[in-house]
């Protein structure tokens, strides 16, 4: 299994997957090889090692598939895609399958650094679907506005977590920084919907990026978008959205896909509209870039979701 994640400056993920692979009780080959490799080497290496398993960040592992996907590679060896530290998105599964035909993604769980492990991976055909580690930690989806516990399934709310093993440093109701929806209450199910604080608001504006996603998922038909971040310029005194869509060729984005883009958007949102006509924001912006082009965090290597390019002084 090749071990694409990131290590040291508080970043947990490759040392907790070595070790976890090395407790595991299947026998396996472990290569560490990290996010911050060049592709061209973490390719040869999975190449000569006909590595079945990979495992790294979506993020990690899409901007890989890219560079693949144009140089006419692919990496049909591979079997597993292990993915961990942020939300799988449909999107992002085409260009995946384009670089390993015969790979499934599949989460490799779910955990942060300061909270411990959240949740174990449900089989099935939704990735987000994970169940609590009971009975070592309590999950609850607590309401934004009033934090009480969410009991019902399919209502969104906040994630926090209980750690009951930690003595010395007691985890009670942390946030893990997600929003989630329980699926299945009693069975501890739930699905994680994003992050909690990936929103921005435009000049008077609210918007949150999974419903960006969403609406931008259902607009793309082809499936031609395989990356979105949401960016927050300011030009002539006026906010303004710009989306940044990654497709495997700019040079050829569809004028007709990125019209349907912003209609749908205006249309979900359509106080941005108004505030457009009030003259209060800009229009809505596209920005077509390639995968690798999207802004990631340097320490991580995550996609950053929000990309706020105003000035602040």
């Amino acid at each position: 299994m090749a071990d694409l994640f990131y290590a040291g400056d508080l970043y947990a993920s490759f040392s907790f997957v070595l070790d976890s692979l090395h407790r595991s009780p299947v026998a396996n080959v472990r290569l560490p090889i990290g996010g911050s490799t060049p592709w061209e080497s973490t390719a040869a290496t999975l190449e000569e090692f006909q590595v079945q398993v990979v495992a790294g960040t979506p993020t990690t592992l899409c901007a890989l598939a890219e560079r693949l996907v144009g140089a006419d590679r692919t990496l049909p060896d591979v079997e597993l895609l292990f993915f961990g530290g942020e939300c799988l998105f449909g999107d992002q599964l085409p260009l995946l399958h384009d670089a390993f035909p015969n790979a499934e993604p599949r989460s490799l769980g779910y955990a942060s650094v300061d909270a411990g492990l959240l949740g174990e991976a449900v089989p099935g055909g939704d990735p987000r679907v994970h169940r609590a580690f009971t009975p070592h930690t309590v999950v609850e989806i607590v309401c934004d506005d009033t934090d009480d516990p969410i009991d019902g399934n399919g209502v969104p709310g906040r994630l926090v977590v209980t750690d009951l093993r930690r003595r010395l440093m007691p985890v009670l109701r942390y946030p893990a920084g997600d929003r989630a929806e329980w699926v299945d209450r009693d069975s501890g199910v739930f699905r994680i919907l994003g992050r909690a604080e990936e929103g921005v608001r435009v000049g008077p504006v609210s918007l949150f990026t999974e419903d960006v996603h969403g609406v931008v998922t259902a607009a793309d038909t082809r499936g031609e978008v395989t990356g979105l971040q949401l960016v927050v310029r300011r030009v002539d005194g006026r906010d303004g959205l710009v989306l940044r869509l990654a497709v495997t060729d700019p040079a050829k984005a569809s004028a007709a896909l990125e019209g349907s883009i912003v209609a749908a958007v205006l249309a979900e949102r359509p106080f941005y509209a108004s505030a457009i006509a009030s003259g209060h924001v800009n229009p809505i912006g596209v920005e077509w870039v390639r995968h690798q082009d999207l802004a990631v965090n340097t320490r991580s290597g995550k996609l950053i979701r929000v990309v706020d390019e105003r000035p602040h002084s």
